[in-house]
């Protein structure tokens, strides 16, 4: 079995929508869903706001690149393209596999240039701590630390003040 933090952004179409299509899509391996964030875009600022949220999936089956393969098929579902000329761009929908866990607690690590685990810029995103600490208070991000002490201290702690709850909308959770 393995658990997986996944991270969904959209800030193209209906917003909402796509997130709350990506958490479906992950079916009954959702175990919790985070609020909904809205966030001023990363490392391309010129594009709309985002949506944020957080989810964490376990399946008895699924390997790292399983829950790499099941976010891009929630991309393409969202009608997601990618432009090569604009990384940080625009999007209906991200989702980014943040960490993974293995059934015995341990966290699996990839240094694959396709699925490099733990996510090696979720240390500097606030828009993917502050969601992830509401489902996991005590969570700790492999090879960085507990998600708290990153986002007050850390690098992300700059844009934490950015990352506003919208109470307002909300995912479905099937915990």
């Amino acid at each position: 079995m393995s658990h997986a933090v996944l991270s969904l952004g959209s800030n193209l179409g209906d917003r909402l929508a796509h997130l709350r299509h990506a958490v479906a899509g992950f079916g009954d391996a959702v175990r919790l869903v985070s609020g909904v964030y809205e966030t001023p875009p990363w490392g391309d600022p010129d594009q709309p706001t985002y949506l944020n949220a957080v989810l964490l999936a376990e399946d008895p089956t699924a390997g790292p690149y399983d829950w790499l393969e099941r976010a891009r098929a929630a991309e393409r579902a969202a009608g997601r393209v990618r432009d090569p000329q604009r990384r940080f761009g625009p999007r209906t929908l991200d989702v980014d596999v943040i960490a993974v866990r293995r059934d015995d607690d341990e966290p699996v690590f990839s240094d694959d240039p396709e699925l490099t685990l733990p996510h090696p810029r979720a240390h500097l995103r606030a828009f993917v701590l502050r969601p992830w600490i509401d489902i996991q208070p005590d969570g700790e991000l492999p090879g960085h630390g507990r998600l708290t002490e990153l986002l007050e201290t850390g690098p992300a702690a700059a844009d934490a003040p950015e990352v506003r709850p919208r109470p307002d909308l909300e995912l479905e959770s099937t915990a």
